[in-house]
């Protein structure tokens, strides 16, 4: 918006009665070159800091003079003869009304009631008062079959805007969706307003999701349109003659972080109803008998009422339900003794889809656990549309970090080096939260740049802030995706790194690794298992890690006994669950079962084991996934002879022995390593025949700190060698203990 500074003008009345009806002020010609907009035949001005009337000249008004009507001056607080300041006012891109809310009433009160047809009077105000600006509080008379009518705006809303704290006008245009409200009293009735804002049950006319903020999520957007505001866009006479009925609720559910919350809110500012009402669900409850379910009841309240006035005139009512499963749990599931939530469902049940069940509201509902959800509220007639918001893809992470960088790029702070495509390819499995996250953090670094600690009163220079590729980089090793890769986890698995170990361990390794191809390109295996079995420290927890990471797949998780110390049967059993279901999301993952028989609890007196957890493995290992989603489970023992006895080891797919260390084997990962003399390889190599990989790197290591300590960095750097007959004493005592 551009303004010029304001002239003082004396205010007369408006030049002829019909003049009064045009919502226009009047100048003289002299004065009107002062309020015209540059480049068209348009006037605008800014009256006594009130509103923007559009502004014509007339030969009856003098210079320095401004004709208001009654209406102007008695909500713009002035009189005839006052001095008022009036400036120019040029209206900004993009200042169309998508929407304008007017309440009507009379002119002269105590007219007698009148129907009034909203098409028809739509259609005739837009006619009138085309490129004129209205502005939120603005009154406007006019004349409508005979009638003398005033409305007052109250609100005006521009297209692709939300509301904001800044004053809400903008132009009215022939695409301006107008709805119609009479006042109280008034006797006015409206008819046809449905028809006559048919498609203005939401505010914008086409949906640009990457200015509302929301990235990667169009399939989902476009699923929800379909089957939950498809019916409302008609007349409700269309819904009625094809005997359906509107949705009433939907169910967005899937892993955090992924924008359930925010389509929800960004779906409620879009409609054209009433403000929406969002709800926590742990709010809803109160310690207090019977208030849970009246604070229920309070969210439906304004809707029924607004259905036994208005009936299909309704307007539709949003109420967004955050975190539902907190208060919708199965019925019986929760024993506090209360009935609370058991309650608090059948009150929902009741009010969506009961005996007076509303057709003026739209619930929507978000969680991360759906699977606690009560299943009464899934049936259709409830929460029926179930949209899953699953992590994105590249192209959605690539529209993700776009929204979280215009603002930078636009005011020159991102770097050109920084490959946003790039980025996006990088980020496998990453939420939208996490990806917000990622740039956060790189802008962190950026300014950490600009800051220096010995002085943070020194001032910024900030035109040589710049975000840059590294700093992006340095961000994704700080924010680490929940639903990734466990890089750090796989790389302690192999501490002591990889090296070659033979041809049988070779081939093992390959076999493995044309598994994981194996799910990455066949339609036919969505689901392939393989057990590693053999000694102990004979490799075969590194080999599955060195699988997961060489695989490249999004999605990789070691399940192992060492993070469930401490835990439940039930506990343990619903952390591996968790893992799985969280696979599931993935479309590539691998599963490493490491250490099955510690995971089972065996103790081989007895023998002892957990059947729980043994159920629950042989149940997931021949799961298959959802469709489209493709998964490798590895699994490792020590112990295979008690995995047959208990059903476990059938049910991997191949089995492959991972064996101890031959000689020729010993021998090559020595001559790798190079920490003996030349001449001791071949002594060493026959003394660790049939010795696992494990005991070969502990015992080299004891060997390597010298019989005094000290000479470790010595000898793995390269500059000495270990002593042969202090590595015989070490390893006998290995070999002893």
């Amino acid at each position: 918006m551009a303004r010029m500074s304001s002239l003082e003008m004396i205010v007369t009345n408006t030049p002829a009665k019909d003049l009064a009806y045009t919502n226009f002020a009047y100048c003289s010609q002299a004065d009107l070159r002062n309020f015209v907009v540059p480049g068209t035949k348009m006037a605008y001005a800014i009256v006594a800091d009130a509103y923007v009337l559009s502004i014509s000249a007339h030969d009856s008004i003098s210079n320095g003079q401004i004709g208001l009507n009654v209406i102007h001056r008695r909500y713009a607080k002035v009189s005839t003869g006052d001095s008022i300041p009036v400036s120019r006012f040029i209206p900004p891109e993009d200042f169309n009304l998508a929407l304008l809310t007017l309440e009507l009433d009379f002119v002269r009160k105590g007219t007698k009631d009148e129907q009034v047809d909203a098409v028809q009077m739509g259609n005739q105000i837009r006619k009138r008062f085309v490129n004129q600006v209205m502005t939120a509080g603005q009154k406007v008379t006019f004349e409508y079959h005979g009638n003398g009518y005033i409305f007052t705006v109250n609100q005006a809303q521009i297209e692709g805007h939300s509301k904001s704290n800044k004053i809400e006008r903008g132009l009215l245009s022939s695409e301006t969706y107008i709805i119609f409200e009479a006042a109280n009293g008034s006797g006015i009735k409206i008819t046809n307003q449905r028809e006559a804002a048919s498609s203005s049950i939401f505010r914008q006319k086409e949906f640009n999701l990457e200015s509302l903020g929301i990235g990667g999520l169009s399939a989902e957007f476009a699923d929800i349109f379909r089957r939950a505001f498809a019916s409302r866009v008609f007349p409700p006479h269309v819904a009625s003659k094809l005997g359906i009925k509107h949705v009433k609720g939907m169910l967005l559910y899937g892993p955090p972080g992924t924008g359930k919350t925010l389509m929800a809110r960004q779906i409620g500012k879009m409609l054209n109803g009433k403000e929406p009402k969002i709800v926590n669900g742990p709010e809803i409850l109160s310690k207090f008998v019977g208030e849970t379910e009246k604070n229920v009841r309070d969210l439906f309240a304004d809707a029924e009422q607004d259905q036994r006035t208005k009936g299909d005139q309704s307007e539709l009512h949003v109420i967004i339900f955050d975190e539902i499963d907190a208060i919708c749990k199965s019925r019986g599931s929760t024993r506090d003794g209360t009935g609370v939530h058991d309650s608090i469902v059948n009150q929902l049940l009741t009010k969506i889809d009961g005996v007076e069940s509303l057709n003026n509201v739209l619930l929507i509902g978000m969680t991360n656990r759906k699977d606690l959800i009560d299943e009464a509220l899934l049936r259709p007639g409830r929460l029926e549309v179930q949209v899953e918001i699953n992590l994105p893809d590249e192209n959605g992470r690539l529209q993700i970090l776009q929204i979280h960088t215009n603002k930078m790029k636009e005011n020159s702070f991102l770097a050109p080096d920084v490959n946003l495509p790039e980025l996006a390819a990088r980020t496998k499995n990453y939420s939208g939260a996490e990806l917000e996250g990622v740039v956060k953090s790189a802008v962190s670094f950026a300014l950490n740049r600009q800051l220096s600690l010995d002085d943070l009163t020194k001032s910024v220079d900030e035109e040589n802030i710049k975000v840059t590729m590294d700093d992006f980089l340095h961000a994704l090793h700080e924010v680490i995706p929940a639903f990734g890769a466990s890089t750090d986890d796989l790389e302690r698995c192999r501490l002591n790194g990889i090296v070659e170990c033979g041809q049988r361990h070779e081939h093992i390794y390959r076999r493995a690794m044309l598994m994981a191809e194996q799910v990455k390109v066949s339609k036919g295996s969505p689901l392939v298992t393989c057990l590693l079995e053999g000694p102990s420290g004979s490799g075969k927890t590194a080999m599955a890690a060195t699988v997961g990471i060489e695989s490249d797949f999004p999605y990789v998780k070691i399940i192992s006994a060492e993070t469930m110390i401490g835990l439940s049967e039930g506990s343990k059993c619903a952390q591996i669950v968790k893992v799985f279901e969280d696979a599931y999301r993935s479309p590539l993952s691998i599963i490493i079962l490491d250490d099955i028989e510690r995971l089972l609890e065996y103790v081989a007196i007895g023998p002892r084991f957990s059947n729980l957890i043994s159920q629950t493995l042989l149940v997931l290992l021949k799961r298959l996934p959802p469709k489209g989603k493709k998964i490798l489970v590895i699994g490792t023992t020590s112990e295979v002879g008690f995995l047959e006895s208990v059903g476990v080891r059938d049910a991997f797919s191949v089995t492959h022995h991972v064996p101890t260390l031959k000689t020729e084997d010993a021998k090559k990962v020595l001559e790798q390593l190079n920490v003996f003399s030349r001449e001791d390889v071949d002594s060493v190599a026959d003394a660790l025949n049939d010795t696992p990989i494990k005991k070969l790197y502990m015992v080299i290591e004891m060997a390597a700190q010298g019989q005094h300590g000290g000479r470790a960095e010595a000898i793995f750097s390269g500059k000495e060698k270990i002593n042969i007959s202090h590595f015989y004493d070490c390893f006998q005592d290995i070999v002893r203990y």
